[in-house]
């Protein structure tokens, strides 16, 4: 925005220094001359003509308050304007990173040395909003990236299906409609995966009460043919457990967990518990799987987008794309909740979503 120009912050400060010192000194000059000068008798002779008198007085005080005065006013603009210029030292360092960060350099940090004050605390504030737009700015390229890299994929198993068929009339077309059909399915899936994370990034959904107990139920009965086929015990448990938020994106939720849960298990033989229950101002929502054992320095990263665990990766039809967890970290981010992910000691995973509680 476009300012006309003005008094820099230094030189008003200089000039309020200069002011308040030339205040001062003509204070002290009114206390002379009303405390010390009035009771000095006023005539020519002087008091018996040995004393000095008011008229003697103030022609020899004066030229001297004179220069008092003009020294006041020349040591005040000196004095204000280096004391100025050390007080805003820490604002041209913190106005130089901005200027840094503008231009696109994050990484800049102004560790401002020295004691706690009011700069020390700005600075620090300052360096504590670099870190986390260079991380978020960051994560956005890394995820633009990966997402550009996903979808790339499909498009280009299309193209070369396309053109096989094009060089090959003869190839089977019954064979070649079903493999475009589950590569496509496979990019509808990851474009609407997108946009699902995009909106609960941005958290546009309308409130309204919701059961977590009722959603977990739903996505349990969805997903129950798929734990049966794998031979997994798939089990609710837990009672009402009410939040505000969005249904859709909540139930989006719940099914990504529990898929996850389901698709992430032992080849036959696991178990799933959905649990449900509510504290005095929280909703608990637990979903746990039985699978191989995690390490530990694995479970923080399979919330971003697209990381997969060597472990976890699967070459079915229910691959996925990467963003199951990472949908269900953005849903409950703009639900204000929280989701801890620990590893079980016997293997598999245990989910815990904190929401906030409704009546």
């Amino acid at each position: 925005m476009d300012r006309r120009a003005g008094l820099s912050a230094r030189l008003k400060l200089t000039l309020s220094y200069v002011g308040f010192l030339a205040l001062a000194g003509a204070l002290l000059l009114a206390v002379v001359w009303v405390f010390l000068l009035r009771y000095v008798p006023d005539n020519s002779q002087g008091l018996l003509g040995i004393s000095p008198n008011r008229y003697l007085l103030v022609h020899t005080f004066a030229p001297a308050a004179a220069v008092a005065m003009a020294f006041l006013l020349v040591f005040g603009l000196v004095g204000g304007w280096v004391l100025a210029g050390r007080m805003l030292a820490p604002l041209t360092r913190i106005r130089d990173a901005a200027r840094l960060a503008g231009d696109g350099s994050l990484s800049h940090r102004i560790r401002m040395p020295g004691r706690q004050d009011e700069f020390r605390e700005l600075s620090d504030a300052f360096d504590s909003m670099l870190e986390q737009l260079e991380s978020h700015v960051e994560e956005q390229r890394r995820f633009a990236a990966n997402a550009s890299h996903e979808l790339r994929t499909p498009l280009a198993i299309s193209r070369t299906l396309l053109d096989v068929a094009r060089e090959d009339p003869t190839r089977d077309r019954d064979e070649l409609v079903e493999r475009l059909y589950v590569v496509n399915k496979r990019a509808i899936d990851l474009t609407e995966a997108l946009l699902l994370l995009g909106r609960g990034d941005r958290g546009q959904f309308t409130r309204e009460r919701v059961d977590l107990s009722l959603l977990a139920e739903e996505a349990a009965e969805t997903l129950l043919p798929l734990a049966e086929r794998r031979g997994i015990t798939l089990d609710v448990t837990g009672g009402a457990t009410r939040t505000e938020g969005s249904t859709e994106l909540l139930l989006r939720m719940v099914t990504n967990l529990v898929q996850n849960a389901v698709v992430h298990n032992l080849p036959a033989g696991g178990t799933v518990t959905v649990h449900t229950e509510a504290y005095d101002s929280t909703s608990v929502l637990r979903v746990e799987n039985t699978g191989p054992r995690l390490p530990p320095e694995l479970v923080p990263t399979l919330t971003e987008a697209f990381r997969r665990g060597a472990d976890r990766v699967r070459t079915d039809e229910h691959a996925g794309v990467g963003l199951g967890l990472a949908i269900v970290q953005s849903v409950v981010r703009a639900h204000d909740g929280t989701v801890e992910l620990v590893p079980r000691p016997a293997g598999g995973l245990r989910v815990t979503v904190r929401l906030a509680s409704t009546p």
